[in-house]
């Protein structure tokens, strides 16, 4: 009964009777994609788990503040990718180090490690330099490699405007990344 449901009835639903059932079928809905997606950032299976529950917790405390402006997956997928991020953010400033020898386990040298963050931080100055749904397109296109066709039928769009809303918001980025001033 409920999987017939649209997501934005799932969560009214929700939000007026507060029964865990409506919720759960979203849970159902998207928790394998959520999950595809932390892995695709973290590359750990056990975090991209934890990091999923957390990040439908997370969605569940704010359900009431989805306003309905974007689609409920656009939505849930700036969660889960601003999530990852965060997460991945935080190991790089507090790097592993053991206790018993001092020693610093991380991966990368400090220069190569500064090189990336510097990158990253200019990467996402420019991706925050577009609108969310600009964001999220170029996300599922090269993050979560959906091809023209599917990502217009996620978006409800025609596929020659995602074609070339994919190029404007390219164009938009490397315009913002490659001239940071």
């Amino acid at each position: 009964m409920n999987s017939q449901l649209r997501d934005e009835e799932l969560i009214q639903m929700q939000l007026t009777t507060h029964r865990n059932d409506y919720f759960e079928t979203l849970y159902k809905r998207y928790v394998a994609k959520v999950y595809q997606r932390c892995l695709q950032l973290i590359k750990d299976s056990a975090k991209a788990e934890d990091y999923t529950h957390d990040i439908f917790l997370r969605v569940y405390g704010n359900l009431n503040n989805f306003n309905g402006k974007s689609a409920f997956s656009t939505w849930l997928y700036s969660i889960s990718y601003n999530y990852c991020i965060d997460q991945i953010r935080c190991a790089n400033r507090n790097p592993i180090v053991s206790l018993e020898t001092g020693q610093d386990y991380s991966s990368t040298d400090s220069t190569d490690q500064e090189n990336r963050e510097c990158q990253f931080q200019q990467l996402d100055k420019a991706m925050e330099s577009i609108s969310n749904d600009e964001a999220l397109m170029l996300r599922m296109k090269y993050e979560d490699g959906l091809d023209i066709k599917e990502i217009a039928e996620h978006m409800h769009l025609k596929i020659s405007a995602v074609k070339m809303r994919l190029k404007r918001s390219r164009d938009k980025v490397r315009q913002v990344y490659c001239d940071p001033f």
